[in-house]
């Protein structure tokens, strides 16, 4: 496993931990125990014990203003409101749920996930191939036959390049692959992306942002060297609710999806990036590379937020520095 993966899944785990360990004293906790559990305590256990508690202080600061914010974390209805914790696969982000760690209540029909990203902000890292039908997989919308015709030459010569070297031949040796295989890749991408837009115009803003921010509302919570920045995707106001008559200690507006796309067009003087706008402050870079050192008829994009509205609500916490 990468390393930044495995750095991922600890903090996950922590984040999980430090929810039960604070809560289980207010009110009955129960931890789902499943495959995606057990991966993220191996991850943890995998470090020392000093990067452990690291992730665990970083972790504890993010779960007492969550704790804040979500008043029914900590308040039950009575002895069968039992609060459930629960890590979800990887497999849910291809679904467009971004969120990692889940806190249910079935009682009162409520949850909240949190999104445990250590050290960067990458909302997604989907893949183009010839199989892959991004249209119909980000935004419910088969992609055309024109689409296919343009794209589908490229990765054929790929499969070829890799055929011929036995799955040894790299990426470096392909001389100008800027020209002969991202950028025309990429503008593919481009055009079907605008003819997708052009037929539901105001569908097709909302769901590429669903898709790639995130299919439910939650927090993103990034671990950082001193610090832990908390954002709230409440896309859809069902975050941030009261338990009754207890308030949260702080409000974290509902933030407006676009309707609008507003220019997809190259990034100034990148062969490899591609820059989407969309109204209410909606911006996003596409970035796209090779996954592997080896030549494969498959790419992967590095897809960025770079810009969302202002009310979308961030918060960053100070954690005391490692002695």
């Amino acid at each position: 496993m990468a390393g930044q993966m495995k750095a991922g899944k600890a903090f996950e785990y922590a984040i999980l931990r430090e929810f039960k360990g604070k809560l289980e004293k207010l009110t009955t906790v129960k931890v789902i125990d499943n495959s995606p559990l057990i991966l993220a305590k191996e991850c943890f256990h995998g470090f020392d014990t000093q990067k452990q508690g690291r992730y665990l202080l970083t972790a504890s600061f993010a779960v007492n203003f969550l704790i804040d914010i979500e008043p029914r974390l900590s308040n039950d209805i009575d002895e069968t409101d039992i609060l459930e914790l629960e890590i979800l696969p990887d497999s849910q982000g291809e679904i467009g749920d971004v969120r990692d760690v889940l806190a249910i209540r079935a009682v009162q029909k409520w949850e909240i996930g949190v999104s445990a990203k250590n050290n960067h902000k990458a909302v997604k890292h989907s893949r183009l191939s010839p199989d892959i039908d991004f249209g119909k997989k980000w935004l419910g919308v088969n992609c055309s036959s024109n689409y296919f015709s343009k794209v589908n030459p490229i990765f054929a010569k790929l499969k070829d390049m890799q055929k011929k070297s036995d799955g040894m031949r790299t990426w470096g040796s392909i001389d100008a692959k800027s020209l002969i295989v991202y950028t025309p890749i990429l503008n593919a991408f481009k055009d079907e992306l605008q003819r997708l837009y052009d037929a539901d115009k105001e569908r097709i803003s909302r769901q590429l942002i669903e898709y790639l921010v995130g299919s439910k509302d939650f927090y993103k919570v990034i671990k950082r060297k001193n610090s832990v920045e908390i954002q709230a995707y409440n896309l859809r106001g069902t975050l941030n609710l009261p338990f009754d008559d207890i308030q949260p200690k702080f409000i974290t507006p509902q933030c407006s999806l676009p309707t609008e796309i507003l220019d997809i067009s190259f990034k100034e003087n990148s062969e490899t990036t591609l820059i989407v706008k969309l109204n209410n402050n909606w911006k996003l870079s596409f970035r796209i590379h090779n996954a592997s050192s080896l030549i494969e008829p498959s790419l992967k994009f590095d897809i960025n937020l770079l810009k969302a509205p202002s009310s979308l609500f961030t918060n960053t916490l100070s954690v005391p520095k490692e002695a």
